[in-house]
């Protein structure tokens, strides 16, 4: 069976190129620049390779882009202070936290401390409340990058079945959501999967769409997957590997050496939904710049 494999690096770079283009036309209309702020906390060193990475693509998008590091051992109250104040300066049009956070921050409360109207990632839960009514503001940028996926590569999840492994505030939840909705590139029926789920291969089995969120290294196998079926995996995870400078690699949810000769289409990793993350978060600043503009 001929597969597709759908290329996140070129579809990102397509959509970051629109949204440069977007972003010229609203500084030259409203002579104001988009600015995202990120705050990182601790020096976890993954961490601080994604909020890199955001800040190059801001800047290649001709967004404003700082970054607000702070370290490992700064109190809670310090964080949230930090995040107040950004609220409050007019230059970010929206912030990001990255997380994880060290375990003596509370996600939740630096979360609810964030403006909506600046909540890029959509975590905020007025924006999932407002994704839940239908009337979504800010889509959380890994969902709404996997939607992106599916609709440019053809793979429209309209009338389909989609199954989603794993129910996480981040991904998981949100995007059973956003596939839900009765809107252009939804529609679907939507199965989701969890570490409570039994015989979870009897539910992936029946899937036309199947989207691996679950942190687990090469879950799901080609014998979960039906022939045909598109597969977007959403996982990345290191994996020891002695022939690697680094000792290790990187891998996604998905046994993707093998689910590759069953599937339709199938995302890689890395190069599949992660560079997809980045650009539907310029997307959002590029909206909450729009938003807080009044002509």
């Amino acid at each position: 069976m001929s597969v597709n494999i759908i290329d996140g690096k070129l579809m990102s770079a397509e959509i970051r190129s629109e949204i440069g283009k977007s972003t010229a036309q609203f500084v030259l209309a409203h002579q104001i620049r988009p600015g995202l702020a990120a705050v990182l906390v601790g020096d976890d060193p993954a961490s601080a390779v994604y909020v890199r990475n955001k800040r190059l693509a801001c800047d290649e998008a001709g967004m404003f882009s700082e970054t607000f590091t702070l370290p490992h051992d700064t109190p809670e109250e310090e964080v949230i202070q930090l995040v107040k104040d950004l609220n409050m300066d007019s230059r970010f049009h929206g912030i990001l936290v990255q997380l994880p956070l060290p375990k003596h921050v509370d996600e939740r409360k630096v979360i609810l401390t964030i403006d909506p109207n600046k909540d890029v990632d959509g975590m905020h839960p007025f924006n999932s409340g407002l994704l839940l009514e239908g009337n979504p503001r800010f889509l959380p940028a890994t969902p709404a990058g996997v939607q992106q996926m599916l609709m440019r590569s053809g793979n429209d999840p309209e009338g389909k079945h989609t199954v989603i492994l794993g129910r996480s505030n981040i991904v998981g939840k949100p995007l059973a959501c956003l596939l839900l909705q009765k809107a252009i590139g939804a529609n679907s029926t939507v199965t989701v999967c969890h570490t409570g789920t039994k015989n979870m291969s009897e539910f992936t089995l029946q899937a036309d769409i199947v989207i691996a969120a679950i942190g687990r290294p090469l879950a799901l196998t080609a014998d979960m997957v039906k022939n045909g079926a598109v597969v977007i995996d959403v996982g990345i995870n290191r994996i020891e590997d002695s022939s690697r400078k680094t000792g290790y690699r990187l891998v996604g949810d998905v046994d993707y050496e093998n689910v590759i000769h069953k599937a339709s289409a199938i995302t890689p990793v890395p190069g599949g939904v992660g560079p997809m993350t980045i650009a539907m978060l310029l997307d959002n600043t590029l909206k909450a710049a729009k938003y807080m503009t009044v002509d």
